[in-house]
């Protein structure tokens, strides 16, 4: 089965703040870069945002995906909290509703249709992916500060 590669990150000036997200797609020797921006956001927000951007991206669903994040959010999300968000009605532990809870869902939603390997990197640890994607957040942000 073929395999994609995906490192995704988000950012945020000020928090709320200007935001921004990138992702860098690796399939063979094709790459793709997407990036886009929010003017009144959070950085979670943008980790969660460049992940389904990246998930959107991929068109077919019979591929392997291995998604790289800096995010501790993201991972812990989408591998520990959700499943006992989802038997508890989206409600976390303290029985508060679920922080940014449109996106977790469109998250959930795009993680049961894909294969995907979820694996957090260090972040600025001259990790190129990672490298990459912190590139095109960052640009999102300049290109509309």
């Amino acid at each position: 089965m073929n395999k994609i590669i995906i490192y995704t990150d988000g950012g945020c000036r000020g928090n709320p703040g200007i935001g921004g997200w990138g992702v860098y797609l690796i399939f063979n020797n094709y790459e793709k870069k997407l990036k886009g921006f929010e003017l009144n956001t959070t950085n979670n927000k943008m980790e969660l945002t460049a992940a389904i951007k990246a998930l959107e991206a991929v068109k077919s669903k019979d591929i392997i995906i291995d998604l790289y994040t800096d995010s501790k959010y993201v991972i812990k999300g989408i591998n520990d909290w959700i499943k006992n968000w989802k038997l508890k009605e989206w409600k976390t532990a303290n029985k508060k509703p679920v922080k940014n809870l449109d996106l977790w869902q469109q998250l959930d939603k795009l993680n049961q249709v894909h294969n995907i390997n979820w694996h957090w990197v260090k972040g600025h640890s001259k990790n190129k992916g990672n490298d990459m994607a912190d590139e095109l957040a960052n640009q999102a942000m300049d290109e509309h500060s």
